[in-house]
């Protein structure tokens, strides 16, 4: 590949008379990839079939573009790389690529030469062994081979803050100088080529020996960012880097600092000697242009693109965005200046809306395609190989009204996740007893082909990502039982008020979106909904174990990490203020993993558990909800007698019928 073409020049020398360029100047934009979760192609491996909204085949075609507007580039990834994907688990788990072979992920980057990138979180969820291979070996830490040498990343991997237990140094290098000639303008306009030294520095959150104890427990420690930072920029700039770039796997968080501190980005800008810092792991971005951005906190400046001044990016993930930093530069005669006041920092977006307010996607890069072809294929067959069966139709087409049937299921492996994690790493709420909400995602708004719908029989892989349609991940929220009703009187405003007395057609459901309808599937969990009630009067018989809730007894609800962080109205303490831990694995994932250690799933045991019903009301007129076309017989198998079809078309020209339900009975 003649990928490096437009980018930096590896410098071998620069100009003979460096001095009397003095005053030339130079842009260098810094190209960022993060959180790419092993997402290489625009494919959705669990609902198979391809999703044009993310994947790095487009933002490949962004880079090339920057790299033909700008003579300097430099690219980088931040982490989060080589897990997220059932291509991701294929080849580290399933069918474990050779030594001599890269990672897919790693040889479709290697088609755009990436310069340098540090390590997330995620990459250490295949253990230190897997990791040092995907690497190329040299991790010098217990339990792996450190003379292993294979064929690794492509580019230099560059981590500050985690060190080996045995020889107490950084597990891998903690930063790189990378020599490189600029082409720059002297002052009377004239181009010419200068050296320069790029440092790039790395670091990764603390968090990894929670979320990863059982590998890396006893065999790595971590260090803060910024301690990490103080340490080795000046090391950096001792050793000539004119420039330093700091890759952190990280956001902002605006609480005081902490070695541990997951977010550090506000603390980590202070340090002096950093020129610019890209950022992750929150899935979010920045600079945010929207009316209301993510990112508010003191020294956040949107529209400048800097965090206390620094120019920085956050290029969302999955490859949805490149991050672009514009550093601008000055020779002095001897060595590069930033002017940071001069430097501004974007987001280049892989989907954006025409004249005609359409959304468009970049084209994908057809060699990106290409080099994982049959790693891409294999992938799709495993994910259509069972892992389990069921024994009965699971599906949200009834939620709405009674049948647990895909929620249960994901609820019990929520709960099993959270509850094993408090009792290994989190004595202080091991007590406390865990439940689990989750939610009907498909429920129809998109028309009758919007449910979960998973058929009697085998379950592979795609079927269980089926039953978790969003790819949150895990969060536990510690609540009381008066946080618990004010939960539940939330999301049942997906119901209309029904009017007893009204003799003509009443619609059940309202605008209230389905994902937000979160429910208990437990028997020790009962409660009624009085939909003839106004919204904040309608749970009724709260009870748990049989006795009714005690407002002040405390529990851990296992969710996810948009309810639990962005729940506010839902509930006022789900701001994240509310959460004891969050962890770093998909809802989907921990189904999936549920249903392989349970693989005989059942009505009985995994579909049958009603925490809620309708609070007994006649009414005059007739009560209607539209759903599935013709699907009584999964009513009527989940037990609910008190629907029935009224219409096979419900006229809405979605493919849905009409239905009935009888709530006196």
């Amino acid at each position: 590949m003649v990928a490096l073409a437009a980018t930096l020049a590896a410098c071998s020398s620069g100009d003979d008379d460096s001095f009397a360029n003095a005053g030339s100047t130079a842009t260098l934009a810094v190209l960022e990839t993060t959180d790419l979760h092993f997402n290489v192609r625009s494919y959705d491996y669990f609902k198979l079939a391809d999703d044009s909204s993310y994947g790095f085949e487009r933002t490949a075609t962004l880079v090339r573009a920057a790299r033909k507007e700008f003579a300097n580039t430099l690219l980088v990834d931040n982490g989060d790389t080589i897990q997220g994907t059932a291509l991701a688990d294929y080849e580290a788990t399933i069918s474990p690529i050779p030594c001599t072979q890269q990672l897919s992920m790693y040889k479709a980057m290697g088609a755009l030469g990436f310069d340098a990138g540090t390590l997330g979180n995620h990459e250490f969820n295949y253990g230190l062994p897997f990791l040092n291979q995907v690497l190329g070996g040299g991790l010098d830490v217990d339990g792996v081979d450190a003379t292993q040498k294979c064929a690794g990343s492509g580019y230099p991997a560059v981590l500050a803050n985690v060190y080996s237990n045995k020889t107490k140094k950084p597990l891998v290098q903690p930063y790189t100088i990378l020599e490189r000639t600029l082409i720059a303008k002297s002052v009377d306009g004239k181009e010419v080529k200068l050296p320069i030294k790029v440092g790039v520095i790395g670091f990764t959150t603390p968090g990894i020996l929670n979320w990863d104890k059982r590998y890396l427990d006893g065999k790595v420690y971590t260090e803060g960012a910024v301690e990490s930072a103080q340490k080795y920029v000046p090391e950096m700039r001792s050793k000539g880097a004119d420039i330093v770039v700091a890759l952190l796997h990280g956001g902002l968080d605006s609480t005081a600092y902490s070695p541990t501190m997951e977010n550090p980005g506000l603390h980590l800008t202070k340090v002096a000697g950093i020129d610019a810092m890209v950022m992750g792991h929150q899935h979010g971005v920045f600079p945010d242009t929207a009316a209301t951005p993510a990112f508010t906190q003191a020294g956040v400046d949107n529209k400048a693109g800097t965090i206390n001044g620094v120019p920085a990016v956050m290029a969302s993930s999955w490859g949805k965005a490149l991050g672009v930093i514009q550093l601008a530069l000055k020779w002095d005669g001897s060595k590069w200046v930033v002017d940071k006041t001069a430097s501004k920092s974007e987001l280049r977006n892989i989907q954006s809306k025409n004249a005609a307010g359409t959304t468009v996607y970049v084209t994908p890069d057809a060699a990106v395609a290409q080099l994982v072809e049959s790693q891409h294929q294999a992938a799709i067959q495993y994910v259509k190989t069972p892992i389990g069966s069921t024994d009965f139709r699971m599906s949200t087409l009834f939620a709405d009204v009674g049948d647990p049937g895909a929620i249960q299921i994901v609820n019990q492996a929520q709960q099993a996740y959270v509850a094993d994690y408090l009792k290994a790493n989190l004595p202080q709420h091991a007590s406390l007893p865990v439940l689990s909400v989750s939610a009907p995602f498909k429920s129809g708004f998109q028309g009758g082909a919007d449910y979960t719908d998973v058929a009697v029989g085998p379950l592979a892989i795609n079927n269980a990502a089926d039953l978790y349609l969003y790819p949150n991940t895990v969060y536990a929220v510690k609540v009381n039982g008066t946080d618990i009703k004010t939960w539940l009187e939330s999301v049942a405003q997906r119901f209309n008020r029904i009017d007893p007395a009204k003799a003509t057609e009443q619609q059940l459901i309202s605008t209230f979106p389905g994902y937000n309808f979160d429910m208990f599937t437990t028997a020790d969990v009962q409660y009624e909904i009085d939909v003839t009630q106004a919204v904040g009067s309608r749970i009724k018989n709260l009870t748990y174990l049989g006795k009714p809730l005690n407002e002040a007894q405390e529990f851990v609800i296992a969710t996810n990490n948009y309810r639990a962080t962005s729940g506010k109205t839902i509930l006022g303490k789900l701001d994240g203020t509310a959460t004891i831990w969050a962890s770093p694995d998909a809802n989907r994932d921990v189904v999936i993993e549920y249903i392989r250690k349970n693989p005989k799933v059942t009505r009985a045991a995994n579909g049958a558990a009603k925490s809620w019903r309708f609070t007994k009301v006649s009414i005059a007129g007739p009560v209607v909800f539209s759903s599935g076309a013709n699907a009584l017989t999964v009513a009527q198998t989940a037990g609910l007698t008190n629907v029935s079809l009224l219409a096979t078309d419900d006229g809405s020209g979605k493919g849905m019928s009409k239905y009935a339900i009888d709530l006196s009975k």
